[in-house]
């Protein structure tokens, strides 16, 4: 055990050793183009912003007006139908939104129902198996000016949709 500690302490370090000493050998001048990259990553965070604050701003509305708890109210009853805890629906619901909020949701979940009740083990394949649609879509989408997303944001939330159904569908399976 400690002697994978002490491998994880080292690689970082090691590999940009590996980097500055493979640069110089292709004769790249290291500093300079380490410089420029930081530059370039300053630019790409002014050009996104707007997007990351929309987003942001988006997501709070949308927990502080009332529709989160109104969807998740209407969609209890047929989570419930099928067996499914209605602590999931929560973080269903948050995680195309906000991965942070979604992350949260679960560590309530875990807290209250326990790390090995179903709500726990669906809630934590909806986290690693969905995406964060909405940041993504703002964040990517904007560093490269793409406009036209007319049909991007329906397909996306099918596929949300497809996934957390699967993620469901996998949990009971192996585990209920």
């Amino acid at each position: 055990m400690k002697a994978f500690s002490f491998i994880s302490q080292l690689a970082i370090p090691l590999f940009i050793l590996f980097a500055v000493l493979y640069g110089a050998f292709k004769k790249v001048r290291v500093y300079d183009s380490f410089v420029g990259g930081a530059r370039e990553g300053i630019q790409l965070i002014f050009k996104i912003f707007p997007y990351l604050l929309a987003i942001f701003v988006a997501v709070k509305a949308f927990q502080a007006s009332g529709a989160f708890d109104l969807l998740r109210q209407a969609l209890s009853g047929s989570f419930a139908a099928c067996g499914i805890p209605p602590e999931v629906l929560s973080v269903a619901i948050i995680k195309p939104l906000s991965g942070s909020a979604s992350t949260a949701i679960f560590t309530d979940i875990v807290r209250t129902t326990g790390p090995d009740s179903l709500a726990s083990m669906i809630s934590a394949v909806i986290i690693g198996s969905a995406e964060t649609t909405f940041f993504v879509l703002a964040v990517y989408l904007g560093a490269v000016n793409i406009r036209r997303t007319k049909y991007l944001v329906p397909v996306c939330l099918i596929a949300d949709g497809v996934g957390i159904i699967i993620a469901i569908a996998v949990v009971k399976l192996m585990f209920r």
